[in-house]
């Protein structure tokens, strides 16, 4: 299934305490939930004005769906290419 990293930009997303998180993170899941088994959240980066989500899904439409129903922004939505790590330079 193709993979996507969306940037959202979301100003102070770094001083975001644990409560605040896991309550974005609930809400994210209940519309994950509601938009059914074709989509799935792998994991997401919170820097101090974005946070950067990895998401699989069979388009990009349902990532939009998913942002437009949760209310987070998609400011950005790249379909990921290659995935790259250390290992590679030992091929």
């Amino acid at each position: 299934m193709p993979q996507f990293v969306i940037e959202r930009e979301m100003p102070g997303a770094g001083q975001l305490g644990p409560a605040d998180l896991k309550g974005a993170s609930q809400h994210s899941c209940s519309v994950i939930k509601d938009l059914g088994p074709d989509i799935q959240w792998v994991q997401s980066y919170v820097t101090d004005d974005k946070i950067y989500c990895v998401y699989r899904a069979p388009s990009e439409q349902l990532i939009k769906d998913h942002a437009e129903k949760s209310g987070f922004p998609a400011n950005r939505i790249s379909e990921v290419r290659n995935i790259i790590d250390p290992t590679t330079a030992e091929g």
